[in-house]
């Protein structure tokens, strides 16, 4: 789904020159001449990489739909998390680096969004 850059938002999951790209943050920015336009902090979903971007108005960018699943996180082993699907009941070990900076606000029971 295309959408304009001011339609961009923190979250969003994009794809951006060929790469598959979550935003981190997204700020309007309307300076005193020229155009208005968002700056964009993106974060590459494979190997973790930042980039910024600034996207006018005018500008598409292809907006990545994800599955979502809830899950409930039981408890951290080491560097993994274990995660219990809230349909089949079956248990998911992920890594805690795809959490990132979420990871301290993490407590047992809670129930989770996964995208994939």
């Amino acid at each position: 789904m295309k959408i304009s850059g001011n339609e961009i938002r923190p979250g969003y999951v994009l794809e951006h020159k060929d790469r598959i790209w979550m935003v981190a943050r997204a700020e309007h920015v309307k300076p005193g001449k020229g155009p208005a336009y968002q700056q964009v902090e993106l974060k590459d979903l494979v190997d973790g990489t930042k980039l910024n971007e600034r996207f006018r108005a005018v500008e598409t960018v292809e907006r990545v739909r994800l599955d979502e699943q809830r899950y409930q996180f039981l408890y951290q082993d080491g560097d993994h998390l274990n995660l219990m699907d809230q349909e089949t009941y079956e248990q998911q070990a992920i890594d805690q680096a795809l959490v990132g900076d979420r990871l301290p606000f993490l407590q047992e029971g809670m129930m989770l969004t996964v995208l994939s």
